[in-house]
């Protein structure tokens, strides 16, 4: 998966603007025609992701401002290692510097979270989901990562799929009447349903929905909930008290996919660092 570049250009314009503003002072202490060679350090294992948002951070500032990459996008690096190596001017390179890193950290920070949740699904035939938990105006960076880590993009937003929850099946009257509403209002749209009962589960699968969300559901209710959906064959998604310690029992129920908002919300940003390490 490539990331858009127009939404790459589009997120840096803003981190640019909140952070540099009218212009970075601390800067303006450095000469003008000083030139730097610095590098980009992990103090701790990762899965790197965001190379393209750092990237177009130095372009943005100064398209001379060279990088150059030690790693791959996507590659496990399991130690503190240098990652990436600067050369151009040096006030340039430090007014770059933190909204940089910012989109390396959390990126890489949200692919680590989302690499450990992978493995333990191997050899289950379970998919790891994300959600519509991220952090503002970087949903689409965010499940950028969760695919660059090996995860499985849910809908981008409330515009692209029908996620039918409570509250929407309470104003429409009962599962059916929501389901069949959402049919009818937008034929081509991807309809998922959430149910929290086994009574709501079959209710749900008379309707043929694209997906049915089984929230909250114990392990013996999701093992029952795929039998009952050997006639069916719908697909299945679990959701709701999912952790490291639990993903893979739930996973071993047989069910399609599992949902996950930590990997995007309950997420701790790598230890990473740009130091200075000659001057010209």
């Amino acid at each position: 998966m490539n990331p858009e570049n127009e939404i790459v250009i589009a997120d840096v314009q803003r981190a640019l603007s909140e952070d540099v503003g009218s212009g970075d002072v601390s800067a303006q202490l450095l000469a003008a025609d000083l030139i730097a060679g610095a590098e980009i350090i992990a103090r701790e294992p990762l899965l790197l992701c965001g190379i393209a948002w750092v990237d177009e951070v130095f372009k943005q500032i100064n398209p001379s401002v060279k990088t150059h990459w030690l790693f791959n996008e996507g590659d496990w690096i399991d130690k503190p290692s240098t990652l990436c190596r600067i050369t151009g001017v040096a006030k340039d390179i430090l007014t770059a510097e933190r909204s940089a890193l910012n989109f390396l950290q959390t990126l890489s920070a949200t692919a680590t979270q989302t690499y450990h949740y992978v493995r333990q699904l191997q050899g289950t035939g379970t998919k790891l989901l994300d959600t519509r938990k991220t952090l503002p105006g970087l949903r689409y960076a965010q499940k950028y990562a969760v695919v660059c880590a090996g995860g499985v993009n849910h809908r981008m937003g409330l515009y692209d799929a029908f996620l039918i929850k409570e509250n929407h099946i309470k104003a429409c009257g009962s599962i059916a009447q929501a389901i069949k509403k959402a049919r009818l209002t937008y034929p081509k749209l991807f309809v998922e349903v959430e149910v929290e009962t086994l009574q709501e589960l079959h209710e749900a699968l008379m309707e043929n929905p694209d997906r049915i969300l089984l929230d909250n559901f114990t392990i013996e209710m999701l093992k029952q909930a795929v039998s009952i959906n050997e006639t069916y064959h719908c697909s299945l998604e679990a959701s709701g008290g999912v952790d490291l310690k639990t993903i893979r029992s739930i996973a071993e129920t047989g069910v399609d996919f599992i949902s996950v908002g930590a990997i995007t919300k309950s997420i701790q940003a790598i230890d990473l660092s740009l130091l200075i390490r000659n001057i010209k």
